[in-house]
Protein backbone atom coordinates (compact mmCIF):
# COMPACT_ATOMS: atom_id res chain seq x y z
CA UNK A 1 0.00 0.00 0.00
CA UNK A 2 1.01 3.39 -0.94
CA UNK A 3 0.17 7.32 -1.26
CA UNK A 4 1.56 9.60 -3.26
CA UNK A 5 1.21 13.96 -3.48
CA UNK A 6 -0.05 15.12 -5.78
CA UNK A 7 1.22 17.98 -8.30
CA UNK A 8 -0.19 20.89 -7.74
CA UNK A 9 -2.14 22.34 -10.72
CA UNK A 10 -4.83 23.66 -9.04
CA UNK A 11 -5.00 25.19 -5.38
CA UNK A 12 -6.85 22.29 -4.15
CA UNK A 13 -4.40 19.97 -5.06
CA UNK A 14 -1.63 22.08 -3.13
CA UNK A 15 -1.26 19.62 -0.12
CA UNK A 16 -3.46 16.44 -1.47
CA UNK A 17 -2.34 13.27 -0.52
CA UNK A 18 -4.41 10.78 -2.13
CA UNK A 19 -3.99 6.68 -2.08
CA UNK A 20 -2.45 4.84 -4.40
CA UNK A 21 -5.06 2.05 -4.61
CA UNK A 22 -2.70 -0.44 -5.13
CA UNK A 23 -4.70 -3.73 -3.70
CA UNK A 24 -7.97 -2.57 -5.64
CA UNK A 25 -7.99 -5.49 -8.53
CA UNK A 26 -11.81 -4.25 -9.68
CA UNK A 27 -14.17 -0.93 -10.05
CA UNK A 28 -17.10 -2.81 -10.40
CA UNK A 29 -19.26 -3.78 -7.21
CA UNK A 30 -21.16 -7.42 -7.34
CA UNK A 31 -24.25 -6.53 -7.98
CA UNK A 32 -26.52 -9.25 -5.81
CA UNK A 33 -24.17 -7.83 -2.35
CA UNK A 34 -25.23 -4.26 -3.47
CA UNK A 35 -27.98 -2.38 -1.87
CA UNK A 36 -28.88 1.19 -2.33
CA UNK A 37 -28.91 3.88 0.71
CA UNK A 38 -30.66 6.79 0.98
CA UNK A 39 -29.28 9.96 3.39
CA UNK A 40 -31.25 11.70 5.36
CA UNK A 41 -29.67 14.72 5.39
CA UNK A 42 -29.53 14.25 9.44
CA UNK A 43 -33.28 14.98 9.74
CA UNK A 44 -35.56 12.22 11.65
CA UNK A 45 -38.83 11.22 10.39
CA UNK A 46 -40.82 14.33 10.91
CA UNK A 47 -38.38 16.34 8.99
CA UNK A 48 -36.50 18.08 12.00
CA UNK A 49 -33.14 18.26 11.90
CA UNK A 50 -31.61 15.92 14.88
CA UNK A 51 -27.83 15.36 13.52
CA UNK A 52 -26.25 18.50 13.11
CA UNK A 53 -23.03 19.06 10.43
CA UNK A 54 -24.50 16.48 8.07
CA UNK A 55 -26.13 16.57 4.39
CA UNK A 56 -24.91 16.13 0.78
CA UNK A 57 -22.15 14.12 -0.36
CA UNK A 58 -22.06 11.66 -3.16
CA UNK A 59 -24.49 9.49 -4.36
CA UNK A 60 -23.41 5.94 -2.54
CA UNK A 61 -24.28 1.92 -2.72
CA UNK A 62 -24.04 -0.05 0.10
CA UNK A 63 -22.05 -3.48 0.26
CA UNK A 64 -23.32 -6.02 2.13
CA UNK A 65 -20.41 -7.18 4.81
CA UNK A 66 -20.35 -10.79 5.93
CA UNK A 67 -19.07 -9.96 9.43
CA UNK A 68 -20.45 -12.82 11.15
CA UNK A 69 -18.33 -15.48 8.85
CA UNK A 70 -20.58 -18.23 9.97
CA UNK A 71 -20.50 -20.60 6.99
CA UNK A 72 -18.33 -22.80 9.02
CA UNK A 73 -16.22 -25.60 7.02
CA UNK A 74 -16.77 -24.58 3.29
CA UNK A 75 -13.38 -23.38 1.58
CA UNK A 76 -13.86 -19.97 -0.21
CA UNK A 77 -11.89 -18.09 -2.79
CA UNK A 78 -10.69 -14.19 -2.66
CA UNK A 79 -12.14 -13.29 -6.27
CA UNK A 80 -11.32 -9.33 -5.73
CA UNK A 81 -9.99 -6.74 -3.52
CA UNK A 82 -12.30 -3.58 -3.78
CA UNK A 83 -13.07 0.23 -2.73
CA UNK A 84 -15.69 -0.03 -0.28
CA UNK A 85 -16.93 4.08 -0.42
CA UNK A 86 -19.07 3.07 3.36
CA UNK A 87 -15.62 2.52 5.28
CA UNK A 88 -11.94 3.22 5.09
CA UNK A 89 -11.04 -0.56 4.85
CA UNK A 90 -10.71 -2.47 1.36
CA UNK A 91 -13.59 -5.12 1.08
CA UNK A 92 -12.67 -8.57 -0.89
CA UNK A 93 -15.30 -10.56 -2.66
CA UNK A 94 -15.22 -14.84 -1.82
CA UNK A 95 -16.77 -17.18 -3.82
CA UNK A 96 -17.45 -20.31 -1.74
CA UNK A 97 -17.38 -23.79 -2.85
CA UNK A 98 -20.87 -24.04 -3.18
CA UNK A 99 -21.41 -21.02 -5.63
CA UNK A 100 -22.33 -18.55 -2.79
CA UNK A 101 -20.70 -14.70 -2.95
CA UNK A 102 -19.87 -13.01 0.40
CA UNK A 103 -17.79 -9.88 1.11
CA UNK A 104 -15.69 -9.42 3.78
CA UNK A 105 -13.59 -6.89 5.46
CA UNK A 106 -10.10 -7.41 3.27
CA UNK A 107 -7.33 -8.42 6.00
CA UNK A 108 -3.49 -6.66 4.87
CA UNK A 109 -2.18 -8.81 1.98
CA UNK A 110 -4.90 -10.91 1.25
CA UNK A 111 -4.34 -11.97 -2.58
CA UNK A 112 -6.86 -13.32 -5.60
CA UNK A 113 -6.87 -16.74 -5.71
CA UNK A 114 -6.14 -16.98 -2.51
CA UNK A 115 -8.36 -19.22 -0.11
CA UNK A 116 -9.72 -18.58 2.77
CA UNK A 117 -11.89 -20.76 5.42
CA UNK A 118 -14.37 -19.87 8.45
CA UNK A 119 -13.35 -23.21 10.79
CA UNK A 120 -12.46 -24.43 14.36
CA UNK A 121 -9.78 -26.30 12.92
CA UNK A 122 -8.24 -24.43 10.46
CA UNK A 123 -4.71 -22.90 9.97
CA UNK A 124 -4.07 -19.29 11.49
CA UNK A 125 -3.66 -17.98 8.00
CA UNK A 126 -4.24 -14.45 7.19
CA UNK A 127 -8.06 -14.46 5.74
CA UNK A 128 -9.38 -17.21 7.94
CA UNK A 129 -12.02 -16.52 10.36
CA UNK A 130 -11.90 -18.67 13.97
CA UNK A 131 -13.40 -18.81 17.40
CA UNK A 132 -10.57 -17.04 19.55
CA UNK A 133 -10.44 -20.13 21.91
CA UNK A 134 -8.65 -22.01 19.19
CA UNK A 135 -6.31 -18.61 17.95
CA UNK A 136 -2.66 -19.71 18.82
CA UNK A 137 -0.97 -16.70 21.51
CA UNK A 138 0.28 -13.46 20.10
CA UNK A 139 -1.68 -13.93 16.98
CA UNK A 140 -2.69 -10.37 15.48
CA UNK A 141 -6.50 -10.39 15.13
CA UNK A 142 -9.38 -8.15 13.82
CA UNK A 143 -13.29 -7.52 13.02
CA UNK A 144 -13.68 -9.81 16.91
CA UNK A 145 -16.98 -10.28 18.36
CA UNK A 146 -17.96 -9.55 21.72
CA UNK A 147 -20.86 -11.65 21.85
CA UNK A 148 -20.75 -15.10 20.24
CA UNK A 149 -22.85 -14.64 16.77
CA UNK A 150 -23.18 -11.14 17.10
CA UNK A 151 -20.70 -10.74 14.41
CA UNK A 152 -17.33 -8.83 14.14
CA UNK A 153 -17.64 -5.14 16.07
CA UNK A 154 -14.24 -4.42 17.16
CA UNK A 155 -11.13 -3.27 15.23
CA UNK A 156 -12.73 -3.28 11.86
CA UNK A 157 -11.21 0.37 10.58
CA UNK A 158 -8.44 0.47 8.18
CA UNK A 159 -5.29 -0.71 9.37
CA UNK A 160 -6.49 -1.56 12.59
CA UNK A 161 -5.59 -4.85 14.79
CA UNK A 162 -5.63 -6.13 18.03
CA UNK A 163 -3.46 -9.03 19.57
CA UNK A 164 -4.50 -12.27 21.81
CA UNK A 165 -2.04 -12.12 24.77
CA UNK A 166 -3.15 -15.23 27.22
CA UNK A 167 -5.94 -17.19 28.36
CA UNK A 168 -7.94 -17.47 31.64
CA UNK A 169 -10.72 -20.21 31.77
CA UNK A 170 -13.38 -19.92 28.99
CA UNK A 171 -12.46 -16.03 28.55
CA UNK A 172 -9.61 -15.04 26.74
CA UNK A 173 -7.80 -11.75 27.18
CA UNK A 174 -7.24 -9.73 24.05
CA UNK A 175 -5.50 -5.94 23.67
CA UNK A 176 -7.49 -3.50 21.71
CA UNK A 177 -5.80 -0.92 19.59
CA UNK A 178 -6.99 1.79 22.17
CA UNK A 179 -4.43 -0.02 24.41
CA UNK A 180 -7.14 -1.15 26.61
CA UNK A 181 -6.69 -5.24 27.41
CA UNK A 182 -10.18 -6.79 28.30
CA UNK A 183 -11.62 -10.32 28.75
CA UNK A 184 -13.37 -11.84 25.59
CA UNK A 185 -15.06 -15.03 25.50
CA UNK A 186 -13.38 -18.32 23.69
CA UNK A 187 -16.46 -19.04 21.95
CA UNK A 188 -16.37 -15.44 19.51
CA UNK A 189 -15.41 -15.25 16.31
CA UNK A 190 -12.32 -13.09 15.05
CA UNK A 191 -10.26 -12.64 11.65
CA UNK A 192 -6.38 -13.29 11.28
CA UNK A 193 -4.17 -10.50 10.45
CA UNK A 194 -4.77 -6.96 10.55
CA UNK A 195 -7.04 -5.07 8.57
CA UNK A 196 -5.89 -3.65 5.21
CA UNK A 197 -5.27 0.40 4.02
CA UNK A 198 -3.49 1.24 7.02
CA UNK A 199 -1.93 4.13 4.67
CA UNK A 200 -5.34 5.79 4.95
CA UNK A 201 -3.95 7.96 8.04
CA UNK A 202 -1.31 9.21 5.35
CA UNK A 203 -4.12 10.77 2.96
CA UNK A 204 -4.71 14.68 3.17
CA UNK A 205 -8.32 16.00 2.08
CA UNK A 206 -6.45 19.49 0.15
CA UNK A 207 -9.62 21.32 0.55
CA UNK A 208 -12.63 21.82 2.19
CA UNK A 209 -14.83 20.64 -0.91
CA UNK A 210 -13.81 16.98 -0.39
CA UNK A 211 -15.58 17.03 3.47
CA UNK A 212 -18.50 18.17 1.49
CA UNK A 213 -18.54 15.24 -1.22
CA UNK A 214 -18.42 12.80 2.04
CA UNK A 215 -20.91 14.09 3.46
CA UNK A 216 -19.75 16.52 5.99
CA UNK A 217 -21.09 20.00 6.00
CA UNK A 218 -19.37 23.10 7.72
CA UNK A 219 -18.88 23.07 11.48
CA UNK A 220 -19.36 26.14 12.97
CA UNK A 221 -17.17 26.61 16.32
CA UNK A 222 -18.96 27.02 19.80
CA UNK A 223 -16.85 29.61 20.92
CA UNK A 224 -18.43 32.22 18.48
CA UNK A 225 -22.00 30.84 18.99
CA UNK A 226 -24.48 32.76 21.29
CA UNK A 227 -25.08 31.50 24.92
CA UNK A 228 -28.30 30.78 23.69
CA UNK A 229 -26.74 28.58 21.48
CA UNK A 230 -23.88 26.69 23.19
CA UNK A 231 -22.15 27.21 27.05
CA UNK A 232 -19.30 28.38 25.31
CA UNK A 233 -21.06 31.31 23.37
CA UNK A 234 -20.98 35.13 24.15
CA UNK A 235 -18.31 37.30 25.47
CA UNK A 236 -16.81 40.47 23.60
CA UNK A 237 -14.57 39.92 21.42
CA UNK A 238 -12.69 36.69 21.01
CA UNK A 239 -12.81 36.37 24.46
CA UNK A 240 -12.97 32.11 25.02
CA UNK A 241 -16.05 30.85 26.41
CA UNK A 242 -14.49 28.89 29.60
CA UNK A 243 -14.06 25.21 30.12
CA UNK A 244 -14.74 22.96 26.89
CA UNK A 245 -17.52 21.67 26.92
CA UNK A 246 -20.73 20.09 24.56
CA UNK A 247 -23.69 22.00 23.70
CA UNK A 248 -25.43 19.81 26.57
CA UNK A 249 -22.87 20.88 29.51
CA UNK A 250 -20.96 18.03 29.50
CA UNK A 251 -16.94 18.76 29.98
CA UNK A 252 -14.61 17.60 27.03
CA UNK A 253 -11.07 16.93 27.44
CA UNK A 254 -10.14 14.03 29.47
CA UNK A 255 -13.83 14.16 31.38
CA UNK A 256 -14.64 10.40 32.10
CA UNK A 257 -18.29 9.53 30.64
CA UNK A 258 -18.09 5.82 31.38
CA UNK A 259 -20.33 5.00 34.24
CA UNK A 260 -18.53 3.39 37.41
CA UNK A 261 -20.74 0.08 37.65
CA UNK A 262 -20.97 -0.85 34.00
CA UNK A 263 -21.74 -4.39 34.11
CA UNK A 264 -18.71 -4.99 31.88
CA UNK A 265 -16.53 -2.91 33.62
CA UNK A 266 -15.59 -6.38 34.71
CA UNK A 267 -13.91 -7.48 31.57
CA UNK A 268 -11.46 -4.58 31.96
CA UNK A 269 -8.07 -5.52 32.84
CA UNK A 270 -6.06 -2.55 32.20
CA UNK A 271 -8.19 0.89 30.67
CA UNK A 272 -7.04 2.61 27.53
CA UNK A 273 -4.58 5.53 27.59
Amino acid sequence: MSVRKLKPITPGQRFRVVNNFDEITTNKPEKSLTVGISKSGGRNNTGKMTMRYTGGGHKQKYRIIDFKRNKFDVEATVKSVEYDPNRTAFIALLEYADGEKRYIIAPTGIKVDQKVISSETAEPNVGNAMKLKNIPLGTVISCIELKPGQGGIMARSAGSSAQLTSRDKKYVIIKLPSGESRMVLGECMAMIGAVSNHDHMLTVSGKAGRSRWLGRRPRTRPVVMNPVDHPMGGGEGKSSGGHPRSRNGMPSKGYKTRKKNKASNRHIISKRK
